[in-house]
């Protein structure tokens, strides 16, 4: 009886300390939008903080992800291409 209520005290514990962390730097990372610093790198670290513990968070980190893949490639293709006309009007 005594490690259920242990286990249940510290299931609880874990989620609110997560909570505060993922929180606290999660709100870090959105004051750094209009100050100065790394904000889209403090941003999905506390979401990656929340989502230990939180689906929300872990669906939010999906789509940040997939935002920043989708972002990333597509300027990787815009400069592939300005290489490619560049290369070929040379010769």
């Amino acid at each position: 009886m005594i490690r259920k209520i242990a286990a249940g005290t510290y299931k609880a514990a874990r989620r609110v300390v997560i909570a505060v962390v993922g929180a606290t730097v999660l709100l870090l990372g959105v004051i750094m939008i209009v100050t100065p610093g790394p904000a889209f790198v403090v941003i999905p670290l506390g979401l990656a903080i929340l989502s230990i513990e939180f689906a929300w968070a872990r669906y939010w980190l999906r789509r940040a992800r997939e935002s920043i893949s989708n972002t990333t490639a597509r300027a990787k293709g815009q400069r592939a291409e300005v290489h490619r006309e560049r290369v070929s009007t040379d010769k």
